[in-house]
């Protein structure tokens, strides 16, 4: 069965698992390429230099690399010498709104792909049952029809699941790939967020 044939006995379904298709990996190359651009600096590498202009007394130096450096963590950090000189619950409040704040841009989006993931197989299935259910009618309708009739219009409605199948397998696979990509953001900001703090007590 070719593709135009797949499309063809497929029906509605098949173009709505076409727009998740591309819906999905619009959205999965968004955010790899995001991802990606954040995390071309090392959390090491930055906090050495946050604390190295910190231990010569030069806040607005430490600032200033906080504005060059475009990750998550630096946007954390930057909330917080901001505030140098203030309480330190003020300071420990505006980083932790801050990672909130980053958390929401890092998730953009990534709940579209996981919902796509976890329902294509059933879209599929949807209508794979239609396409069983058609056939069986056309045979009623036309009063003839052996096993053979029976057998090819079963495997034209499940090319559904098989598209089915086919956008949920990298969507799933990409959700997963997000969620830890995300987690690790989030254990870099805190640990960030944390060290921060010692800095600015010391």
């Amino acid at each position: 069965m070719t593709i135009w044939q797949m499309l063809k006995s497929g029906g509605i379904t098949i173009y709505i698992l076409l727009a998740c298709s591309v819906l999905s990996l619009a959205i999965i190359i968004e955010r790899y390429v995001y991802y990606r651009r954040r995390s071309r600096i090392k959390k090491v590498d930055f906090m050495l230099e946050v604390s190295r202009e910190l231990g010569k007394g030069d806040v607005k130096n430490a600032l200033e690399v906080c504005k060059k450096t475009d990750t998550p963590f630096s946007s954390v950090v930057y909330s917080g010498l901001n505030l140098h000189g203030h309480n330190e619950m003020l300071i420990s409040n505006t980083m932790e709104r801050e990672i909130t704040v980053e958390t929401m841009k890092l998730e953009k989006y990534t709940s579209v792909v996981g919902t796509i993931g976890s329902t294509s197989v059933y879209i599929g299935l949807f209508g794979t049952v239609l396409g069983i259910i058609r056939a069986f009618h056309d045979i009623s309708m036309s009063g003839s029809g052996g096993i053979s009739v029976v057998i090819s219009g079963i495997s034209e409605s499940l090319a559904c699941t098989a598209m089915g199948l086919c956008v949920a397998v990298p969507a799933v696979i990409a959700y997963n790939y997000f969620t830890k990509k995300i987690d690790n953001f989030i254990s870099d900001m805190e640990l960030c967020a944390s060290e921060v703090m010692d800095l600015l007590k010391g």
